[in-house]
């Protein structure tokens, strides 16, 4: 694929994807008003404030890592010719949906929304059935070893930071 064709696709996928996951459905479900005052609301929101800024940045960061380094994007239908396992990839697997996890989160906190707070559990749950169920078998088979040496090696939720051995996964990014 193309890099432009790469970059005009995944843009398109983070309008549609992401972004009705993290603008349009939580904006239907808050119209973004506040609930009522908490003890700490302060912190509250100024950690909220934090979840979404590095939210947003992580899942751009991941986007940009399928179109340079994936020559492809995110989206199934126009799937990256390489493994993606540079940048944050290195150290989650799935940078993308924690990043979504964050934005949401750090909505529910700016905003104090037990109700956006239970729609980021729903959310989690769907994006654990969707890796376990289908992207994780997908990518197996696509990328054979590759991908069963970087799942192994790589966590898929919970970011393990420092530095790791580099797997055959990273050699072949090279």
């Amino acid at each position: 694929m193309r890099k432009a064709k790469a970059v005009l696709g995944s843009l398109v996928f983070l309008c549609v994807a992401p972004g009705t996951v993290v603008g349009l459905l939580p904006w239907w479900i808050s119209h973004w008003r506040p609930g009522p005052a908490v003890p700490a609301q302060g912190l509250l929101t100024a950690v909220g404030w934090v979840l979404i800024v590095v939210g947003v940045a992580t899942l751009l960061h991941s986007f940009l890592r399928f179109i340079v380094e994936g020559l492809g994007t995110p989206a199934p239908v126009a799937e990256t010719e390489h493994l993606v396992v540079g940048g944050l990839y290195r150290f989650v697997r799935n940078p993308m949906y924690v990043a979504v996890d964050m934005a949401i989160l750090g909505q529910a906190a700016v905003l104090r929304s037990t109700s956006l707070l239970v729609y980021w559990v729903v959310v989690s749950l769907g994006q654990a059935a969707f890796v376990h169920f289908y992207e994780e078998p997908r990518l197996l088979a696509r990328y054979g070893e590759s991908y069963a040496e970087y799942r192994r090696t790589v966590p898929a939720w919970f970011p393990r930071w420092g530095r790791r051995e580099r797997s055959a996964a990273d050699e072949s990014a090279s």
